[in-house]
């Protein structure tokens, strides 16, 4: 019998990892295939995860895809918001507030985002083992075909399995490039030749292979070795959290179903069957448990099978399946929450003072000042964004409290194409005479009805007023 299959007759321990053999080698797990209403949830929500991720670069919104990173041009499209290059200091709130969002749901709810929504579970669970089971059969016939010579049968099944594993990797990466260079973009060079385009040829090369690598042999070993968020866990849940867990005073002792003084549990290792990491829940709450509810739903029909109570496997909290009382509010929570309120607030204020154009004003290089027979002259270039899907007509006044100044530069409107940016030169000159010390200037930018829409502040700058002065 070969090592594998002997290695994955031995039950489970909590203290070592299931996924690794007595000799130090990989074991590649098969888990079986389950029915249920977590099941049936969990699909429907992965369907609808996957329509999203298919259908977002699809959607217009304003004009643009309702989620295009248009990178190389600086502009990010998010459902009809169009921020430049100059907002991404939003990016630091919105990661706060859904880091922070993250941490009041694994408090309240443990890893169900592992469970239901990760990218990972999602494609591996409802896709490519879906595939797997389609073409392979179940989990003991899988396990079989891994121990089977090398046949007809196993080659056809083989090719076939990761044939379609590599067309739905360039599936995925595919549509993850066009979140940033738009359907019709990608389209034009996807049917033009690569040496054209040879760099994002490259790039969806290798994000194919490293896509088709995780899910066709990595697997649940991103969650146990690389993903440090199963490690955090333990940090952000505590005894009110509610996890998956085993009702050990219901199910203990196990034995046979027909024996007499035992528990519910009959040891049938159904949930160890089912689990895509390979643990036993029986012997509690273990860093390598995605909250996946897949025995819970193994358990679910062998109980309904004996026609005993559901919920030898569920969701609860430790405290609750201890006996003990359950707390919803604690101060974990209301620290979590209160940090993720801060972070949505933030990011909401911040999003307001959103422009439809954006201006930056710096000083031009070589010499700071420059000095005439007539005038001190400063020199600035201006750069004004239209983050406007339609053309913008602006015009920039400069201003100055209680100093005698002229401005060229910007005589006439300037007129600014979509998405486009203009660069233009701005002189300030102050007579000689009139010139009485450094002093700020406000640059500000209006619309074509006058309407302020951004200012900002330079500092014109000069020598000591005396050495100017006959």
């Amino acid at each position: 019998m070969p090592t594998a299959t002997k290695a994955r007759k031995r039950k489970p321990i909590r203290e070592s990892v299931t996924t690794i053999n007595d000799d130090g080698s990989r074991l590649f797990l098969h888990p079986a295939d389950v029915s249920g209403r977590f099941t049936l949830w969990r699909r429907l929500s992965a369907a609808l995860l996957i329509g999203i991720y298919v259908l977002l670069p699809w959607i217009p919104i304003n004009g643009y895809p309702a989620v295009f990173l248009d990178v190389m041009n600086r502009r990010f499209h998010l459902f009809g918001l169009t921020f430049a290059a100059q907002d991404l200091w939003l990016a630091f709130f919105f990661i706060t507030g859904v880091g922070f969002s993250l941490y009041v749901v694994t408090a309240l709810f443990g890893r169900l985002w592992c469970g239901w929504a990760c990218p990972q579970t999602v494609f591996l669970e409802h896709v490519y083992r879906r595939v797997e089971r389609w073409i392979e059969g179940d989990h003991m016939k899988r396990r079989k075909l891994d121990a089977h010579e090398w046949d007809t049968e196993k080659i056809i099944k083989r090719v076939t399995k990761h044939g379609i594993f590599i067309f739905i990797s360039l599936l995925i990466a595919h549509i993850f490039l066009a979140y940033f260079i738009s359907i019709p973009q990608l389209y034009s060079w996807m049917t033009s030749s690569p040496t054209e385009h040879w760099s994002v040829f490259l790039f969806v090369f290798i994000a194919s292979a490293i896509i088709y690598f995780n899910f066709s042999w990595f697997r649940e070993q991103l969650c146990l070795v690389i993903c440090p968020y199963g490690r955090l866990q333990s940090a952000l849940i505590d005894d009110d959290s509610i996890v998956i867990g085993y009702d050990e005073k219901r199910g203990e002792p196990r034995g046979p179903a027909k024996q007499e003084g035992i528990g519910d549990c009959i040891d049938c290792m159904r949930c160890v069957q089912v689990c895509p990491t390979g643990i036993d829940i029986r012997q509690g709450l273990q860093i390598e448990c995605i909250g996946c509810s897949n025995c819970i739903d193994a358990c679910d029909t062998i109980m309904d099978k004996l026609e005993r109570p559901r919920g030898l496997v569920r969701y609860d909290s430790l405290n609750g399946l201890a006996g003990k009382r359950k707390r919803i509010l604690r101060p974990r929570l209301f620290l979590y929450g209160a940090l993720m309120l801060l972070g949505a607030t933030a990011m909401t204020l911040s999003a307001m003072q959103l422009r439809s154009a954006s201006m930056n004003v710096v000083r031009m290089t070589g010499a700071p000042y420059f000095i005439t027979e007539e005038s001190l002259r400063n020199q600035y270039l201006v750069r004004v964004i239209n983050k406007e899907n339609s053309p913008q007509s602006f015009t920039v006044q400069v201003v100055a409290d209680d100093q005698s100044f002229t401005a060229q530069g910007f005589d006439e409107p300037l007129i600014v194409e979509p998405m486009g940016e203009e660069v233009r030169p701005l002189v300030i000159s102050v007579s000689r005479d009139g010139y009485n010390g450094k002093f700020p200037v406000a640059i500000n930018l209006m619309n074509d009805t006058d309407e302020l829409i951004i200012s900002r502040e330079a500092e014109f700058l000069g020598p000591d007023p005396k050495r100017l002065k006959p």
